[in-house]
């Protein structure tokens, strides 16, 4: 029997779900690229933010390796939007979201959610 999956943790949720193509009408589910909420985390966290795989899984409360296989299956999907001009879903996965309160949020940097209930 298989290990039950580990939720990832995520400090926030993307505030836009969806990109594609502009001024190009998909044709149904075949044109959208599903990418979970953990994968586009994992990208967030490694291209954006700067941090190292090592980084983001304890972040993410997860093995390295796990973080590996989320960051090649989103840069895929990355590719396959840009590359094919498809559209992006981005929804789901077994994800955990930040409060802004939870134990070694963000490493050494500040955990976004904590700074916007701040600025609130």
């Amino acid at each position: 029997m298989p290990r039950p999956c580990k939720q990832r943790r995520v400090c926030m949720e993307p505030s836009c779900r969806r990109f594609g193509p502009k001024g190009i009408k998909t044709c149904g589910e075949e044109q959208k690229i599903p990418m979970t909420v953990d994968e586009f985390e994992v990208i967030r966290l490694i291209d954006l933010n700067g941090m190292k795989q090592e980084e983001c899984a304890a972040q993410m409360q997860v093995a390295r390796t796990t973080v590996q296989a989320i960051y090649e299956s989103a840069r895929k999907k990355l590719a396959q939007c840009l590359v094919n001009g498809k559209e992006l879903d981005i929804d789901g996965g077994d994800i955990l979201v930040c409060d802004g309160t939870m134990r070694g949020c963000a490493g050494r940097r500040q955990c976004p959610r904590r700074y916007c209930k701040k600025n609130e």
